[in-house]
């Protein structure tokens, strides 16, 4: 594959690896502990990390905020969040991303719009599906208008096809490659393809279907592994990795610089 996404600084090539900082719980999320400038530390410190390695990017997400709203996020979650995205923009010259759970499309692209991030990660950008949070309706209409009004064009959506932790009932007669081709159709800049659930890779069927119904960058978002990155290295164009870059491959431990390593050593 040949695909290459560019806009300024930023370019998603082929191959190229995007990892995550899960943010600590934010102010107004049931786990918040009061003392945001521990949230702050671990975030510079997690982004000085990945600036260590040839990344792709990195993306910031509201992951410990459990259980997130839907369709929205509250004041103080996107003042936080700015505040978080800021001090990371400032420690690292990589490509910035940023998804705000669960499904909070306009004020994702608010803060990245103020802390200059260059791509959102956006569930339910076509399509409706029922998540743990509930029934997520397509956001691109309003995102798309937002983005233009925002003169914030630059800033790619990355857009989460047949989502994890989601149930595809009510839309089990549209296949997932149709899917990625109505998510170009609607001006998505990439797709990005999961397992089930957060750290489960995708089916390789999966990923070939979505490949071959679009011309978008295909990107994994769950699951990828050093031991796996081979099975799905010649059909997609980047891979955002959480989990495995965590002490003991859970989402919720700090990050671990020797499985860093180990998935570049696959690469090469």
């Amino acid at each position: 594959m040949n695909k290459k996404l560019k806009n300024g600084a930023m370019t998603v090539f082929p191959k190229g690896i995007i990892g995550c900082i899960h943010v600590l719980p934010l102010p107004g999320s049931p786990r918040y502990e009061g003392n945001m400038n521990r949230i702050i530390k671990k975030a510079i410190d997690e982004a000085k990390i990945y600036s260590k390695f040839p990344l792709a990017g990195i993306i910031v997400e509201n992951m410990h905020d459990v259980p997130y709203n839907r369709g929205f996020a509250a004041p103080e979650t996107i003042s936080a969040m700015s505040v978080v995205c800021s001090e990371i923009r400032s420690v690292t010259k990589l490509p910035l991303g940023i998804q705000i759970l669960a499904g909070a499309a306009i004020e994702s692209l608010a803060v990245a719009v103020a802390c200059d991030f260059q791509f959102l990660r956006m569930e339910g950008f076509s399509f409706a599906h029922v998540a743990d949070e509930g029934i997520i309706q397509s956001c691109a209409a309003k995102l798309l208008r937002k983005r233009s009004e925002l003169r914030a064009n630059h800033i790619k959506i990355f857009a989460d096809i047949k989502k994890k932790h989601s149930s595809h009932a009510i839309t089990a007669d549209i296949s997932i490659g149709n899917t990625a081709h109505t998510c170009e159709f609607m001006n998505a800049d990439g797709v990005i393809v999961t397992g089930g659930f957060t750290g489960e890779a995708p089916s390789i069927k999966d990923v070939k279907e979505a490949e071959e119904n679009t011309k978008l960058p295909v990107i994994i978002g769950s699951g990828i592994t050093a031991e796996n990155y081979h099975i799905y290295k010649n059909n997609a164009d980047a891979f955002i990795v959480g989990s495995y870059f965590k002490k003991g491959g859970y989402w919720k431990n700090a990050l671990d610089e020797e499985r860093i390593k180990k998935i570049f050593e696959a690469i090469r």
